[in-house]
């Protein structure tokens, strides 16, 4: 299984509350029931207030290299990842497990 993590962080001056922010996050909420190759998927706002930490982050599992491709190709999950480009910039870490 490879976990596939994501840590975005809002560009400055973008808020929780904007509308494009809402519709990223809709976008991705929506991913675990779009995608056949997602065997795990959580996402969510961070709660801690400590400055080094990021604002949002997906956490989520697929089977193999594979099925991480094929996942990062979607068109679901490459509408998302548009949205998120206009707001946030983001750090991922893909490991097996």
């Amino acid at each position: 299984m490879i976990r596939h993590l994501v840590l975005f962080r809002l560009n400055e001056g973008v808020e929780r509350d904007d509308p494009r922010v809402a519709a990223g996050v809709a976008a991705f909420r929506a991913l675990g029931d779009q995608i056949e190759e997602l065997r795990f998927w959580e996402c969510g706002w961070n709660v801690s207030d400590r400055p080094i930490a990021y604002d949002f982050a997906i956490n989520s599992a697929v089977e193999d290299t594979d099925a991480l491709g094929r996942y990062l190709e979607h068109p679901a999950h490459q509408a998302g990842v548009a949205q998120w480009r206009e707001f946030a910039t983001w750090v991922i870490a893909d490991y097996e497990f």
